[in-house]
């Protein structure tokens, strides 16, 4: 019987078959319009915003190494950006149904990659996920979010009638009616601000911090 033969790979070679497997931290190429700031910054501003991403749980994303140009600005941003998805009487999944039928309406396809998976962390189906851009033919809304989304729907757009008023304060407080149109304008201004940088969506899977729902 045969015995089996060794056999070994120059290091070389090695070192070229596990990079061909090894997926890239960042995509090649510019990330926007303007040049990314640097995750290692020493910026008091951004080290703590970066520092916030990271004890949250979530990671560096192309917009904040955008918005990191303006530091404090980018961090006033970004402290608004967490006090609308953690620090809200409006409870979380409304908040996020809210916030992607925003980025529907200005076509903010950055935003919509990155909440759609906090959607389905706050029990949304991907029925429901994919039913919101038409959500007046689904059945797949109660009576309180499609409150919610016919008010966005106008409010995205700066005029809300009186009857969409009406029928939104029956299920909204008046703190929760604020919080929910400040997100909106928030995240209005989020999806023109990815457009007109051309921001591009990440490829390699990373993603703000999530929270809890």
């Amino acid at each position: 019987m045969n015995k089996p033969t060794k056999w070994s790979l120059p290091v070389s070679a090695l070192v070229t078959i596990v990079a061909a497997f090894a997926i890239p931290a960042r995509a090649e190429g510019p990330v926007a319009r303007v040049p990314a700031v640097q995750e290692n910054s020493t910026d008091p501003d951004l080290k703590a915003m970066f520092d916030n991403a990271r004890n949250r749980g979530g990671q560096i994303i192309n917009l904040v190494l955008i918005r990191g140009n303006a530091p404090k600005l980018a961090r006033a941003a970004s402290a608004m950006a967490y006090a609308i998805r953690f620090d809200t009487k409006t409870p979380r999944p409304l908040v996020e149904l809210a916030i992607l039928r925003t980025a529907q309406l200005w076509e903010g396809d950055y935003e919509m990659n990155q909440h759609r998976p906090m959607m389905r962390a706050c029990g949304y189906t991907p029925q429901q996920i994919e039913a919101v851009g038409n959500w007046r033919a689904s059945t797949l809304f109660n009576d309180r979010q499609r409150a919610l989304l016919a008010y966005v729907d106008q409010a995205a757009r700066g005029d809300v009638d009186d009857a969409t008023f009406a029928a939104f304060e029956k299920f909204f407080d008046t703190q929760e009616i604020v919080e929910i149109t400040i997100t909106v304008d928030t995240y209005v201004g989020t999806a023109l601000f990815t457009r007109a940088l051309r921001i591009k969506i990440e490829n390699d899977g990373r993603l703000t911090a999530i929270g809890k729902c």
